[in-house]
């Protein structure tokens, strides 16, 4: 049997989308150095978009089993505001 090459990870660092393909860094907490980035992954959007449906449907399935729980957003995001328009009254 194969031993596939496992990697540990607090998180991701960054996320970006340059030439076509999606990028990410994992990074670990070191401590007294805040976090090291030491893996970065780069794939095609179809197998991100495919990664992002995998984990959605992993977060379901810890929510209903009452690993994490679900949160809802309590406020709407606020609108951008519009520059004042500055009116001058005829007299």
């Amino acid at each position: 049997m194969e031993v596939k090459k496992e990697l540990y990870s607090d998180g991701i660092g960054q996320i970006h989308f340059v030439g076509g393909m999606v990028r990410y860094d994992y990074v670990t907490i070191q401590p007294n150095e805040g976090a090291d980035s030491s893996v970065r992954i780069i794939m095609p959007p179809q197998g991100f978009l495919e990664t992002y449906n995998s984990m959605r449907q992993l977060v379901d399935k810890m929510i209903e089993a009452g690993i994490l729980k679900k949160t809802e957003i309590t406020e709407e995001p606020a609108a951008p505001k519009k520059a004042a328009r500055k009116t001058t009254k005829k007299k």
